[in-house]
Formats: C-alpha cells, structure tokens, sequence
C-alpha cells in the first residue's frame, strides 16, 4: 500500500536507491537546498510532457539553490538516462520509493524546502505554472521568511586554558594525529572508508587520568546545560578525541550526520570544543538552517544534535584543535550493545 499524500510542512521520507550513476544515492544527503522532486506518471504523453518541461528547467538545477530528484519506475526509461550536476535520476524499479511518497501512476511534482520538508505538491499537468515559481525561489536560508537558527547549544567554560594547552600538546606528541574515515553501511553493518567527505587528523585520548578529568568537566559544566536546553540526560561519553584541521591539509569536513548508520544510530547529541583561536575558518554551518555559521569561544562547546545536517567549513589559515565527543544516554547505550552483538553474526 502507498503512504498518504504528504502535505506541507510534512518531512518528506528518507532512502537509499540507486540512481543513474551510483548504486546507493542517499537522499538525507540533499539537505541544505531546495529539492524538485518528479515522479514520473506511466502514460506516454504526460511523461514525455513533465520531461520536456524539465529540460526546459535545466538551468535551475544548479545543486547549490536547487537540485532535482527523478523518480523512474520503468526499465526502459531508467536505461536511457544519466545523472547530471543537479539533476539526479531514482532508479525505482520496486517501487518502495513511490509508495513511501503516496504516487501512483499518475505522477506528481513535489517541491521540499533545504531541511527537506514538504512546500508544495504539483499535480503533473502543472508544470507551467510550477517553474516560473522555482526562479522566484528567494535563497535557501531565506525560505522561512524570517531569520533561521539551528538549534545549537553554545556553552562556553567548559574547559580550562590548561586543559586545552595539554590536549594540543598531547596531539603534538602523539606526531600530530591520523587522517581518519567516516562511517558507511555495507549491508548489515558499519564500515569505516577513508573519501573526500573529510580531511582531519585525529589522536585519541588513552591515558584514564586524563580521561577521568575530562569526563568530569563534562558531567559537571555541560550535562547540566544539554539537560536544561534539551531536556535530556546524558550519561555516556563516546571517544575521547581530539582533532585537527589544519589548512595545510585542506582540512575540513563536508556537510554529513552523525547517526545514520547501524553503528552510530545510539548517538544523541555532537559536541565540538574549541581548544584554540588561532584560525580562520573552520566554523560550523548546518545547512539546513542557512548560511550562518557557529564558532564556540576556547574551552566552550557547541552541541548538537547528531541527526542535524552540519558540516566543519575548510580551515584557510593555521590549524583547529578540537576535542570531539559524542554524547548518549541510557537507551542509546541499548541501542549500541545490540549492534554489538548482532554485528559479528553478519561479518562487523
């Protein structure tokens, strides 16, 4: 059966199918911009017609403003396309991504906002009047009317001046860290692939007196503060690491979440403290919530919820130290011991 017609306001459904060009697309990854979503209707004449009004659209597909989603049911269709710079092509010969979005073999447009929320369904005929409104589109982080903040929690003194010089200079000794991966599921479980989402080289904390002072902190300065803010209460640390964008190495870490994958999905919240100042860019930005960016004072954090959309912009100048934990509670803890134990049986 197919989902209810989404309406606006609505979050339209995450998934994972392949497209004209990889064979995983991950749509939560679209964030950030406004998305045109086509499902192509099955009859000939209204699909040729929705089709030449995309490509008459094709100059607003810019993957930066707007990027366009279409949906292709029919083998033959699927085999004659190819993905192009903000024009993507679901290959949906199952159909599970038409029924998670209610469509049918009629077909419909569907116009999701930059945290991808549904702004306005177009039936397929409705192309003409569609289009001249996607020109008029105001900038992604203007498409509320009024200014956009992501809900982040700034909390400053979280760590102390000497606290900060010993983490750096424990990375410094450990001969300035490791570039590292980021997590991806292959099947039943989580991997650790090394791309270009991020450029960062990274120590872990192994010494446990330093670890028991940095967990006090924390459980003293910060749960606190996320307890009030976010009425949660976190029990549960996860890596004690500390982190460097350098611009030397283009550091930086591309827009991504943190709990979208087996292996992560216990994470609650992300937090980023700053144990330097001495920098330029480098600064958070949460795309789907505009172009503003969030940089904490030294020895504050900025926290977060892990399933934001947010990304560390390039450092340009000198090098950003960094102490990055995740933080979860007792429920996430559950969450993470049965992938433990489940993921053995599968190969993790």
């Amino acid at each position: 059966m197919s989902a209810p017609q989404l309406g606006p306001g609505e979050p339209a459904p995450w998934f994972k199918a392949p497209s004209a060009s990889t064979p995983e697309l991950v749509f939560d990854t679209a964030g950030g911009r406004y998305v045109l979503m086509l499902f192509l209707p099955v009859a000939a004449e209204p699909r040729k017609a929705a089709l030449t009004a995309l490509a008459a659209g094709q100059r607003l597909f810019d993957d930066a403003k707007l990027a366009a989603f279409v949906v292709v049911r029919e083998a033959e269709t699927a085999a004659q396309v190819r993905d192009l710079r903000g024009l993507r092509w679901i290959l949906d010969e199952s159909r599970e991504v038409s029924r998670l979005y209610g469509a049918d073999d009629r077909g419909f447009w569907l116009l999701l906002d930059p945290a991808l929320r549904v702004m306005r369904r177009a039936g397929i005929d409705d192309a003409e009047a569609l289009f001249p409104s996607l020109a008029a589109l105001p900038a992604p982080g203007d498409h509320a009317g009024v200014p956009l903040h992501a809900p982040v929690l700034i909390a400053p003194r979280i760590f102390e001046p000497e606290l900060c010089g010993e983490l750096i200079a424990l990375h410094a000794a450990r001969g300035g860290g490791e570039f590292t991966g980021v997590m991806r599921d292959q099947g039943e479980v989580t991997v650790l692939v090394m791309d270009e989402l991020k450029r960062r080289r990274d120590v872990l904390v192994e010494d446990e007196a330093l670890k028991d002072a940095v967990a006090e902190r924390l459980q003293r300065r910060l749960f606190p503060f996320i307890a009030r803010a976010f009425a949660t209460e976190v029990t549960r640390i996860e890596r004690y690491l500390i982190s460097c964008y350098d611009a030397e190495d283009g550091g930086v870490f591309h827009p991504h979440r943190d709990n979208v994958t087996f292996q992560t999905a216990h994470r609650k919240f992300a937090c980023s403290i700053n144990l330097n100042e001495d920098f330029d860019g480098g600064d958070l930005r949460f795309p789907e919530f505009g172009p503003a960016t969030y940089r904490p004072p030294v020895g504050g954090a900025v926290v977060f919820a892990c399933g934001l959309m947010h990304e560390a912009m390039r450092v340009t100048r000198g090098r950003r130290f960094a102490f990055l934990p995740f933080l979860f509670d007792e429920a996430g803890a559950e969450i993470r011991e049965a992938y433990r134990r489940r993921a053995p049986r599968t190969g993790g």
